[in-house]
């Protein structure tokens, strides 16, 4: 497949290389200009390009730039994009350290609803929960025991379902998280983030959720996440 990517951090990073290394065409694009991605290009085998080149390159599009970013896109970005192309966000809120929205502190959006009213198309979230390096490195053939699963979310059925094959190819069983309203459930803060859960787990962990997030279970997720952005600000992680 043609495949673009649009950012070039960690994850970004991550999936270029493991995508090039599986015969699929990937555009990489970023906010500096293709000219500062050519050790990354030499590093993964994905092209250099601007975010409107990526854009525009094909069958699936990657959009994984911090959140705050996500209004700094050209509003034209995907004119043009046949609209059958999903769009996937892998975006996380990282309120403290980053991104501070306050349209996203009362629960009510998720973020991946935020996303997609900025970009004005339908997204699939995918690729949130999980590290950048197990991304790059523990994808493992299908019907291998304790497969990592990866959450998919959207109200695109079609979209949905290729993304989840693309999940599935690059090593990981896709599980069907729900609609987007329904993705609070894979995002910081929830016990699935980061957790590298076995398909069966990770089904039975979002059933045992719920699909509408109580009042008591956004508080909780909030001060989880917000414990969790102190220690990396302790740590001096940069996001």
């Amino acid at each position: 497949m043609n495949i673009g990517i649009i950012g070039a951090g960690y994850i970004g990073s991550a999936l270029a290389g493991r995508l090039t290394s599986l015969g699929h065409s990937v555009y990489i694009a970023n906010s500096r200009g293709p000219e500062t991605l050519t050790d990354l290009a030499q590093k993964t085998g994905a092209t250099p390009v601007t975010a409107k080149e990526a854009a525009r390159h094909g069958d699936i599009i990657v959009v994984t730039i911090p959140l705050k970013n996500i209004p700094d896109l050209p509003k034209d970005l995907f004119e043009g994009v046949p609209a059958d192309v999903p769009i996937i966000d892998t975006s996380n809120y990282y309120p403290m350290l980053r991104d501070g929205q306050p349209e996203l502190e009362s629960g009510d959006l998720t973020e991946s609803e935020w996303v997609q009213q900025h970009l004005g198309r339908p997204v699939v979230k995918v690729f949130n929960n999980i590290y950048a390096a197990h991304l790059e490195n523990s994808g493992k053939p299908a019907g291998t025991p304790d497969r990592i699963s990866l959450p998919v979310a959207g109200d695109d059925a079609a979209a949905k379902q290729k993304v989840m094959a693309l999940v599935n190819e690059l090593g990981f069983d896709a599980v069907d998280a729900g609609t987007l309203h329904e993705s609070w459930r894979q995002q910081p803060g929830t016990p699935s983030y980061g957790a590298d859960m076995p398909a069966a787990e990770l089904q039975q962990h979002l059933a045992s959720l719920g699909t509408k997030r109580t009042p008591e279970q956004h508080a909780q997720y909030q001060a989880n996440q917000n414990a969790a952005e102190k220690q990396m600000q302790a740590q001096g992680i940069q996001l």
